[in-house]
């Protein structure tokens, strides 16, 4: 069963679903406080709710966070990261992907980024793509009946991205022709929408 992250969430409301797919991660964060140095690498799929479990862990540490840090110069994460173990303050560090797929070019942060913690967020397992589809539809007010968060479940791509169409796609639909969200209301949309397999209806 996916659970809230039982951190305090900030003015946005945002929460985060837990289940064994990124369980791991959360896990290595909450105990920040154990870690051998003030750093960790924060990694997963775009779309998995990373940069919102980097916000709800600083809220929960005081510590900072370094969202899309591949893109950041390396000289100011290797500053960062040195700043980390004077003050003791925790730096968290989002990435798509650690080193060596995330290439440091600079030898002291490459040491140093390896001595870091890593908490990696993987691809959703069944019980996450079904509480992110129920959570999501419930969130737009669509019905979002175990039936049908059952049938969306077993058809679409298993990720993060997949999941976050498939929705965006069916609130569209049901805005425009006023309708109820159904199996087969969904299923002509989805095929439509290419987010599942089979034929366009006939007009």
């Amino acid at each position: 069963m996916a659970l809230p992250l039982a951190l305090p969430a900030d003015p946005r409301d945002e929460s985060f679903l837990v289940t064994p797919s990124n369980a791991r991660a959360v896990h290595l964060l909450e105990r920040w406080g154990s870690w051998q140095v003030r750093v960790a690498m924060l990694t997963g799929p775009r779309r998995s709710g990373r940069s919102t479990l980097a916000r709800l862990f600083a809220a929960k540490s005081g510590g900072t966070i370094v969202d899309d840090a591949h893109a950041v110069s390396q000289e100011s994460l290797f500053h960062a990261w040195n700043d980390a173990q004077s003050t003791g303050r925790p730096l968290l560090l989002v990435t798509d992907a650690p080193p060596p797929v995330w290439e440091i070019t600079l030898p002291d942060l490459r040491s140093r980024l390896a001595a870091s913690v890593l908490a990696e967020i993987g691809a959703p397992d069944d019980a996450l793509v079904r509480s992110l589809l129920d959570y999501r539809l419930n969130r737009l007010g669509l019905d979002a009946r175990p039936d049908l968060v059952d049938w969306l479940a077993t058809r679409i791509e298993r990720s993060h991205l997949a999941v976050e169409r498939t929705v965006d796609a069916l609130d569209q639909e049901c805005a425009e022709r006023r309708k109820r969200l159904t199996i087969p209301l969904a299923r002509s949309t989805l095929i439509d929408a290419g987010l599942i397999a089979g034929k366009p209806e006939t007009p």
